[in-house]
């Protein structure tokens, strides 16, 4: 049985210069009025300890375009730039339900300019999207068909650092639900092995950025000799960006397929809490945690989860999953990151990534059958032994060592 969720479908598209000027003054336009509205908005609640709400602020963009310094405003798109001001108002709510920090002004030279179009400010015909102030339509490269039947709600198009044009489509999409397995798996993720499996399997870290190493450092050291505000520093510019989203787009494909499996192959899926924003202030560790891209691992993990009717059980980030033993229980005061295979003191060997992994599937199991979270080691005052090595055991009882 499917679901309906809101999919995006994101393609290239080569636009003409005509229409390449336009949506570069609609991205600026709307850069302009996102960062005057926050302006606005930090002045009102430092000075007088106002809150202005996006009612308010589509007031003032109203205004903005009557004065004469403003007046090109009334050139591009309306909607794009309320788009604007709806992402700043929800900027300022996640802040204040204190989910996010303080919203920060858009930089001219960020590497990505984008524009969101709502269901007026374009038209959608067999197959071929016309934009708001724009004659033609896009030049769409569809290397996928849309669902059939499916009509775009939003369309948000934008130009990355390496000068690529892409245009998302998000539209409603009846996903079915995976077929019904009793499969489980606990994953511990790493840097040898992108993810160890509680089955035993190893999956090679591929290291994109490793192996584009000699060529981003040749890309880098060409943009270095340029004169700043040259033509020639722009061309160096795009052609390190280029190696830059070569890296970013072979490491997503590649963590698409790998999550897609895990959660095709298993009803349940465990998962380790990991806090990657602290592991990259390890500047030993930083280069390559940030070549893993864990936190988009998790993030596909996640959504998939939801879409194909699958459970992700997210293990408590002070779990001891490596140092645990699965056997009896014991906990090593020690066990440096160089050590890959350790002995308990009961005589079991373990390899350090299974024996995690297969600890984190048993700690997970145990949350969900007991309905709690699995957290740091605390004595249980009926048998003295931590509750998590009780939990640990209990689980992996049941589970054959493979």
């Amino acid at each position: 049985m499917g679901r309906q969720v809101k999919r995006a479908f994101k393609y290239r598209f080569y636009p003409t210069g005509e229409q390449a000027a336009e949506l570069s003054r609609t991205f600026g336009c709307v850069r302009l009025v996102y960062n005057k509205a926050l302006e606005e908005r930090t002045r009102a609640w430092r000075g007088e300890e106002r809150r202005i709400s996006y009612a308010q602020s589509s007031a003032m963009l109203t205004e903005w375009k009557k004065t004469e310094e403003l007046a090109f405003l009334t050139e591009v798109s309306s909607v794009p730039l309320q788009q604007a001001l709806r992402h700043l108002q929800a900027a300022f709510t996640h802040f204040f339900a204190k989910r996010a920090k303080y919203p920060r002004f858009k930089a001219r030279k960020q590497s990505r300019a984008a524009a969101e179009y709502t269901r007026s400010g374009f038209a959608w015909r067999d197959g071929r999207l016309t934009l708001a102030k724009m004659p033609e339509p896009l030049d769409i490269r569809m290397s996928r068909p849309l669902p059939k039947g499916a009509e775009p709600s939003t369309v948000t198009v934008s130009r990355d650092a390496a000068g690529r044009w892409f245009v998302s489509l998000l539209c409603e999409d009846d996903v079915a639900a995976a077929p019904a397995t009793t499969a489980v798996v606990g994953i511990d993720a790493g840097i040898t092995s992108l993810v160890t499996l509680s089955t035993g399997e190893k999956v090679a870290n591929p290291k994109h950025e490793r192996r584009d190493r000699v060529r981003l450092a040749k890309a880098h050291r060409e943009l270095s000799r340029k004169r700043k505000g040259s033509a020639n520093r722009e061309k160096a510019r795009r052609r390190v960006a280029k190696v830059h989203a070569r890296v970013a787009d072979r490491r997503r494909d590649f963590l698409h397929k790998l999550t897609t499996r895990l959660v095709r192959e298993n009803q349940t899926v465990v998962i380790e809490d990991l806090t990657v924003r602290n592991l990259l202030k390890n500047a030993t560790l930083a280069r390559a945690v940030s070549d893993a891209s864990w936190a988009e691992l998790r993030w596909m993990l996640a959504y998939k989860c939801a879409w194909y009717g699958r459970d992700l059980v997210v293990v408590d980030r002070w779990f001891p999953s490596s140092k645990l033993c699965g056997t009896c229980g014991e906990i090593r005061e020690s066990l440096p990151l160089n050590v890959r295979e350790w002995t308990c003191a009961c005589g079991t060997l373990h390899d350090r990534d299974v024996n995690a992994a297969r600890n984190i599937l048993a700690a997970g199991l145990a949350a969900v059958a007991c309905g709690g979270g699995v957290r740091p080691q605390r004595e249980s005052s009926r048998t003295g032994r931590s509750s998590t090595k009780q939990e640990a055991q209990r689980a992996t009882a049941g589970i054959p060592r493979r």
